[in-house]
């Protein structure tokens, strides 16, 4: 069984990045001279919506989960907060990268594989105790 702690930690570092990133957009907006990015108005939501929310949810039911599915969880959520705020940024510099694709990627490639690793958690330990339970 996995620590709440993790979960726990987890939980109040998205809430700190949502915050952070809400008052960077805001205070980014304020210094922009008029022209605003979605991208960089919302960046906020991603910690928010695929950070605080599921944590919330799996501190509030008392679930866990394995450390690999937390990592990789936490790192598409910093990359996709990242690529936005870039995108956001060069959006209001008036101008665009070929890169901005790379985030989205990076991020559906590291949420595939926290996924992938927490389908396989369940899988092993439903196995094990199949197995344990046919040997009583």
């Amino acid at each position: 069984m996995y620590s709440f702690r993790s979960i726990r930690r987890s939980l109040f570092g998205n809430l700190a990045g949502t915050i952070f990133l809400a008052l960077f957009g805001a205070i980014y907006e304020v210094y922009s001279h008029g022209v605003y990015s979605y991208f960089m108005i919302y960046a906020f939501a991603v910690p928010l919506i695929m950070g605080v929310l599921p944590y919330m949810i799996m501190h509030t039911l008392g679930k866990t989960a394995n450390p690999i599915f937390i990592n990789l969880w936490n790192s598409a959520i910093a990359t996709l907060s990242v690529g936005s705020v870039f995108a956001g940024v060069l959006a209001i510099y008036g101008t665009t990268n070929r890169l901005l694709i790379v985030y989205p990627i990076a991020g559906a490639v590291l949420i595939l594989g926290s996924v992938i690793s927490l389908v396989c958690n369940h899988s092993h330990i439903g196995l094990a105790g199949q197995s344990n339970s046919n040997l009583s």
